[in-house]
């Protein structure tokens, strides 16, 4: 990878990335605040594992059909105009929420549609933010850019759950939305400040169909940018489905209250953002990121099986950070070899079909509902550990070409 500033932070030098960063920060606190709170809502209405399953899944739906078309508008146009327009809508649906909450109006299927129509503009918001990071960073800190960008949304997966969880206790599911709200508000104050340098666009010369194939056709023809698109599915699969489950563990295994929930919620992203804020300061020097990606989806696996073994909530929280700090090795690491790898007139297009991976998390998701209601949570997150095991093994022997990956 490109030689470049050694310092965690260089990155945050750059005034519209600040803005950039710093908008992940809200934005992705009020989607944690957000998931806790949907997940308590529905298991105390209706106590049903598949139904908790469903809603967590559905979120992720919206990126199969969407997300392709969101990386197509992403290199054809305007992509701080379209965070505006995807950033007013999320808005008003968090804000709609509260207020059938607040009117005692709330039944299942608002939970269901609230989730359904807020995946639908994360499918396109996510892709465009995305391939935003390379126009407002230098290239020799792009990594950096990706490290600490992946780093904003795990260090808010400590603090909105938790902030879920105590809203919860304090002041119900409506406290929960209106602060969703209020974080999204302030994320558009910074769209707004923000000035993305022009850039040349070379996609709307042809059909939105044919832009399409022209990612597709990338994807397939380039060994690494495939392998990895590949083996991204298996923890979105098997990996990270377990999190549909915590109110299960929460009230049933471990028999703690809404704040455990919270902190059950939380440790991950506390691991997370401790490798992330380690990547951001070795992103640079990373000499074999394949393997790094490997290594990382089998730990992944081993910490999946000791968690569903731990029986009290310390040994649980433990296990869940060590699992968070891998899981995002991961992703962030692939993330930064796509980011590396591929042409910027591509980048949106390519970047929308590795957030396809997210649409298949939606059958992660109902299969860990309906085993947990058949098998129970933990033997379910048990066999989802072994799954991850054997594919990544499958990966090492098949998969050549990101083993051999150097920076």
């Amino acid at each position: 990878m490109t030689p470049g500033s050694r310092s965690t932070f260089s990155s945050l030098r750059n005034r519209d990335f600040r803005y950039l960063w710093a908008g992940t920060c809200f934005i992705s606190g009020g989607l944690w605040i957000q998931q806790v709170t949907l997940g308590w809502a529905i298991y105390e209405m209706t106590r049903s594992s598949i139904l908790l399953g469903a809603l967590n899944g559905l979120r992720f739906l919206p990126f199969l059909i969407f997300s392709p078309l969101a990386g197509v508008a992403a290199d054809r146009s305007d992509r701080r105009r379209l965070m505006i327009t995807t950033q007013w809508f999320v808005l008003a649906t968090a804000a709609g929420m509260g207020l059938v909450v607040s009117l005692d109006l709330l039944e299942v299927w608002h939970l269901f549609a609230f989730t359904l129509v807020t995946g639908v503009v994360w499918s396109f918001s996510e892709p465009v933010r995305q391939a935003l990071i390379p126009d407002v960073v230098p290239r020799a800190e792009l990594m950096n850019a990706v490290a600490l960008n992946s780093a904003a949304f795990n260090f808010t997966k400590i603090i909105g759950p938790s902030v879920g969880g105590v809203l919860i206790a304090m002041f119900g599911l409506a406290g929960n939305f209106y602060i969703q709200s209020a974080t999204y508000l302030f994320v558009l104050w910074m769209i707004y400040r923000m000035h993305v340098p022009e850039r040349v666009v070379d996609a709307t010369g042809s059909s939105v169909l044919s832009n399409l194939r022209e990612g597709i056709r990338y994807v397939w023809s380039e060994p690494v940018v495939f392998a990895i698109m590949a083996t991204a599915m298996v923890p979105r699969l098997f990996a990270m489905p377990y999190q549909a489950l915590m109110p299960i563990f929460q009230k049933d295994v471990l028999q703690v209250g809404p704040d455990g929930l919270g902190m059950m919620m939380a440790a991950p992203g506390l691991g997370a953002m401790l490798v992330m804020l380690s990547v951001a300061h070795f992103a640079n020097r990373v000499s074999r990121p394949g393997l790094l990606m490997i290594a990382a989806l089998l730990l992944q696996g081993v910490f999946l099986i000791l968690f569903a073994l731990m029986r009290t909530l310390p040994l649980s929280l433990l296990t869940l950070v060590v699992l968070g700090g891998f899981q995002v090795l991961f992703m962030s690491v692939s993330n930064m070899v796509l980011h590396m790898t591929v042409p910027d007139q591509l980048r949106g297009r390519v970047m929308s079909i590795y957030m396809l991976d997210r649409g298949i998390t939606p059958a992660g998701a109902l299969l860990a509902g309906v085993a947990a209601h058949f098998i129970g949570a933990p033997y379910t997150v048990l066999g989802m550990g072994a799954m991850v095991l054997a594919l990544a093994a499958v990966v090492v022997a098949f998969m050549p070409s990101l083993r051999k990956v150097r920076a």
